[in-house]
């Protein structure tokens, strides 16, 4: 199955990303209300009001295209092309000030993700992966390839609460490995992964508007995305991610959370 993806869905994809950020960016650093979601994860009128603006978009032009939405659910999801969004990654992040969230714009095919684009709307950060090249702000980068063992990387994940997960023994025995451990970046971790800054992120709990837009930007810039059982991630398999600079650097992290 092909991963080519048309320009036009390209073109869009950077409207849906001028169309969110016109709706973030008043809101950034504001007094918001806080409204807890039921799995008790936080959301504010600018993640709601994001992902409705990029939408109305979708249905507008390619009515037949399916939506797999953070915010407002999902629509047609048995379609050839269904969009993937998250209006804000790190809502966490965005209400407590910090410019370390994104917002997530993927695009799978059949169910494997083709095209992401990821946006940082206060920095005007903009990763688009696709056809085989990753560019920030239209030019090319790629992942550091140099450090291809545990030993040496940098690895970067959502939060310690990895730990308390179910393969919190595994995550522990990569963590302790690492050259170097920061937590907290949410996706924008995996856009210093593209261009040569990180070298592992690895989470859990993720959903696919979490990651789907995140695979084509990693691996189009020569990075290895998969579970932490080293499956290819698509539309229907939610749960541990593991990114790395490198397929060397992938599999010897892939060893170290095995649960053998």
């Amino acid at each position: 199955m092909t991963k080519e993806c048309p320009r036009s869905f390209i073109d869009l994809a950077h409207r849906l990303a001028d169309a969110a950020g016109e709706v973030i960016r008043p809101l950034y650093r504001q007094k918001l209300d806080i409204i807890s979601k039921e799995d008790a994860s936080p959301v504010t009128i600018a993640d709601r009001n994001a992902e409705m603006a990029m939408r109305k978009i979708i249905e507008a032009e390619f009515p037949d295209h399916g939506i797999y939405g953070e915010e407002h659910g999902q629509v047609r999801t048995d379609a050839e092309y269904v969009w993937v969004l998250d209006p804000i990654d790190g809502t966490h992040s965005f209400i407590s000030g910090s410019p370390t969230f994104t917002c997530l714009i993927g695009l799978v095919r059949n169910g494997a993700p083709v095209m992401g684009l990821m946006y940082q709307p206060i920095s005007g950060e903009r990763w688009v992966g696709a056809n085989g090249v990753t560019t920030l702000n239209d030019v090319p980068i790629q992942t550091r390839d140099a450090i291809n063992t545990v030993e040496q990387a940098s690895l970067f994940s959502w939060g310690v609460e990895l730990f308390k997960s179910d393969r919190g023994p595994e995550y522990e025995r990569l963590c302790t490995s690492a050259a170097r451990k920061r937590f907290g970046y949410d996706s924008y971790a995996y856009g210093l992964l593209a261009h040569g800054f990180v070298d592992l992120v690895a989470d859990f709990d993720m959903k696919p508007f979490d990651y789907c837009a995140l695979v084509p930007i990693v691996e189009n810039a020569g990075g290895v995305m998969s579970d932490w059982d080293g499956n290819p991630l698509t539309l229907t398999t939610p749960g541990y991610v593991l990114a790395s600079g490198n397929e060397a650097l992938h599999q010897q992290a892939l060893a170290l959370l095995s649960r053998d």
